[in-house]
């Protein structure tokens, strides 16, 4: 790509993206073109292409030489149903592999409304400052008050100073470069892989956008009947009009441990006794105040509770969990306050709770004596305090999960792939979600591997967990389509209407479960002859999946279900290939020995992970070789052609 501008024929877009020097001040124009535009869409995969095209091999994640790319997506801010969402990318100073992050603050929104489709940060400041966007400019202000605020006060000066705007900003552990350190967007936040360390690399307080342009559609009557009725089918379907709305995504936690599934000390158990004292029926009916939602999203599963009288978001299931039973812990007060403090210091609640796991195993046996205990909760605040600021043991816990297994010990049991923390599922109980986060681009992700549990464990009707045969078509698609959703620019929960309603009819009766199941489970050989198919044996749209047809409307491509799933094929295989330009490759699609060696159930050979044999097909029907690498024939056919793969990890 070369500096300049050029406007896009496709609509949807603004047609520009901004690109911003911190180190030399200059403000100018990055070209992103129409080609890159139908393979990638937005978000994460548009992004990843710009960092191929600009970042040496090796750079130094927290170095001026990375760039940080906030993107956002064709139907980022059109009023289509969760379409707030835009991503943040980089090389990852926690994994050192592809790093993005998704997240459905306001900023995006306004950042389209100001003119950008997105942006690109180099360089570094020498002191710290923040961008204030418009549709009249872009300017580069001192944030010399700003830094060392946490985010929530930090977002309230910005907008007491620049008035209704959306917001983007760090806090204490973003300046203070802990490897997972998040971004936050009103109560929202870039979680994962560690973009706020990123920005305060580059002395990057944070960012504010206004604007009131307006974002043309190819065909807008049609649009609108479009996105109507898709917000009828959202409210209506029990998934999204029911569950989300009631109990969040912690209404997952209670059913996760009675199938075996939900992280417990360290992930070495998958069961809580005490689950349903932190799980989301009890926010629900004890702590949630209202519900709150993105911009233009009418699931509103965000949860609203109270703390010292004053309103905060609530926690999800993924904290409810890693610092709840994974943990040991039953105190639901003490987990909202933690999710509340980890919130306005900037960190990932993820990373944060698998963190502080690892560290009282360890702890447990003798390998760290570091004062963090499995049912010890009196300290938990002063030592999340203290990675972000990182002082005494935080230094060290600041730094991740792989790095505390190289320095103490612990390899077996350290919960993440390619340096990335696991998510709150235990996959030794939902095999082709432990393929997922073993095969995901950023590492131990449930999102980008698929988020399969949803088909194992917490869906309506499920596969048959550890029928490890049927997984590898499942993961492909489901990674493929999760992640082309997020580069449309859409939550991903508006996947969750891909199951038909009838479907949740089946669990009252137990007939009807083990026969779908078993249906369910035996056709992994039309999953795995789907993905077989070219793209134009799909040209169809499907009546559960209303994002195909709203792209085509909203920006004029030729859009369908088949270049749909193209895209999210496209685009992971183009993350794939910047993690091998970066040295990683097959060795890196792993799990720790725990979930992959150790059986979860004593007596239950089924209970592991098995990868060896779940493998070798992803990588097939991926249109990988034997060695996770894609073959010539699989770029051309993506048209990612142009990329000499003489870059193996």
């Amino acid at each position: 790509m070369e500096n300049g501008s050029m406007a896009s024929r496709f609509k949807g877009y603004m047609g520009k993206m901004m690109e911003v020097d911190l180190t030399t001040g200059r403000i100018g124009e990055y070209e992103v073109t129409d080609r890159d535009r139908e393979l990638f869409l937005g978000g994460r995969f548009l992004s990843t292409k710009i960092l191929w095209d600009e970042l040496k091999p090796g750079t130094d994640p927290l170095s001026p030489e990375n760039v940080l790319i906030v993107m956002t997506a064709p139907l980022t801010g059109t009023n289509a149903p969760c379409t707030s969402r835009y991503d943040i990318s980089a090389k990852s100073p926690l994994t050192g592999a592809i790093g993005h992050s998704n997240s459905g603050g306001n900023f995006g929104v306004y950042l389209k409304r100001s003119g950008w489709d997105g942006m690109i940060v180099r360089g570094k400041s020498s002191t710290p400052v923040y961008l204030a966007i418009s549709d009249k400019g872009v300017e580069i202000k001192s944030a010399a008050g700003l830094w060392g605020m946490d985010a929530e006060k930090s977002q309230h000066h910005l907008i007491e100073k620049h008035g209704k705007s959306g917001t983007m900003v760090i806090g204490p552990a973003g300046e203070n470069l802990v490897k997972y350190a998040s971004i936050v967007s009103q109560e929202r936040l870039h979680g994962r892989t560690g973009m706020g360390a990123v920005m305060g690399s580059k002395n990057l307080k944070g960012m504010i956008a206004t604007g009131n342009l307006k974002i043309e559609l190819d065909k807008p009557e049609e649009y609108r009947e479009t996105i109507k009725k898709w917000t009828q089918l959202l409210k209506g379907h029990p998934a999204t009009g029911e569950f989300a709305p009631r109990y969040g995504t912690a209404g997952f936690l209670t059913s996760l441990s009675i199938r075996n599934a939900l992280p417990t000390k360290n992930f070495s158990q998958g069961s809580f006794k005490d689950a349903y004292m932190i799980g989301g029926e009890r926010l629900a009916d004890e702590f949630l105040k209202k519900n709150m939602g993105c911009l233009s999203c009418p699931i509103r599963c965000g949860r609203v509770v109270e703390i010292d009288g004053k309103e905060v978001k609530g926690p999800e299931y993924e904290i409810l969990c890693l610092m709840g039973s994974n943990m040991m812990i039953n105190d639901m007060e003490a987990i909202i306050r933690w999710n509340y403090e980890l919130d306005i210091l900037g960190m990932d609640t993820i990373t944060a709770g698998t963190v502080l796991g690892f560290a009282a195993e360890l702890n447990e046996r003798g390998l760290w004596k570091n004062g963090i205990e499995f049912g010890k909760k009196e300290n938990i605040s002063q030592v999340l305090k203290d990675i972000a600021f990182r002082k005494g043991i935080g230094n060290d816990l600041a730094e991740g999960v792989r790095f505390l297994a190289q320095k103490y010990g612990g390899a077996d049991y350290a919960p993440h792939s390619k340096g990335l923390e696991l998510a709150a599922y235990e996959p030794r109980s939902a095999v082709g979600h432990g393929l997922g986060y073993a095969t995901a681009s950023r590492g131990a992700c449930h999102l980008d591997g698929g988020y399969l549990i949803y088909f194992e464990a917490t869906g309506p009707v499920t596969l048959k967990p550890h029928h490890y045969r049927s997984k590898a078509g499942w993961v492909v698609l489901d990674q493929n389509l999760l992640s082309a959703i997020s580069a449309g620019g859409n939550c991903l929960f508006t996947s969750w209407t891909f199951v038909p309603n009838i479907a949740f009819k089946v669990p009252g009766s137990k007939l009807m479960s083990s026969i779908m199941t078993g249906v369910l489970t035996y056709s992994w050989a039309l999953i795995d002859a789907t993905l077989r198919l070219p793209a134009w044996m799909l040209r169809i749209h499907l009546p559960m999946l209303p994002h195909t047809k709203a792209l085509r409307q909203a920006t004029g491509m030729n859009m369908d279900f088949g270049k749909f799933l193209a895209v999210g094929d496209r685009g992971y295989t183009m993350e794939r290939l910047f993690n091998m330009r970066e040295g990683l490759g097959r060795k890196d699609d792993t799990l720790p020995k725990r979930f992959t060696d150790e059986r979860l159930e004593p007596g239950n050979r089924h209970s592991i992970v098995p990868l060896k044999k779940m493998l070798p097909k992803y990588y097939r029907l991926r249109g990988w070789d034997k060695a996770g690498v894609p073959t010539p024939k699989r770029l051309k056919k993506l048209g990612l052609d142009f990329i000499n793969t003489n870059t193996k990890g």
